[in-house]
């Protein structure tokens, strides 16, 4: 027959797994935190990428109407002097930009105040507060 005593030491005590449950936690929290750091270095790492591409296609779409501009005075320097053409195509500009502007401008007053909502919030528990405390006092 086994002797029961020599069983029972061969099982960890309660103080001994709850010693293995906080490290085996402890290694599992700092594992997860360096598979957290990772996977957030490549999205950032991708992203700046992303970004820089951003950034490169909207230098290269200036550049394009840029030159879409010069061509579109060309176009007019057939018919009219170089100066005419020139003077012709930035007007229309400057009319497209004055648009582009009026339209922005009635965009901007449509929008509500920052957090109306929450200052009034705060005003009305700030009015609760003195109410509460003077009828206290």
């Amino acid at each position: 027959m086994a002797n029961p005593t020599a069983d029972h030491r061969a099982e960890p005590s309660v103080g001994e797994l709850m010693t293995q449950l906080s490290a085996q936690t402890s290694r599992l929290v700092r594992d997860e935190m360096r598979l957290a750091q990772k996977e957030l270095q490549q999205s950032v790492r991708h992203a700046g990428v992303g970004a820089g591409l951003i950034g490169a296609a909207g230098v290269l779409a200036v550049l394009g109407l840029a030159t879409l501009i010069a061509a579109a005075v060309a176009a007019l320097a057939l018919v009219l002097p170089v100066w005419a053409a020139a003077v012709i195509v930035a007007a229309v500009l400057f009319v497209a930009a004055g648009i582009a502007a009026l339209i922005s401008k009635k965009q901007v007053e449509q929008v509500p105040p920052p957090a109306a909502e929450s200052v009034d919030s705060v005003k009305r528990d700030i009015t609760e507060i003195k109410e509460a405390r003077h009828g206290r006092t």
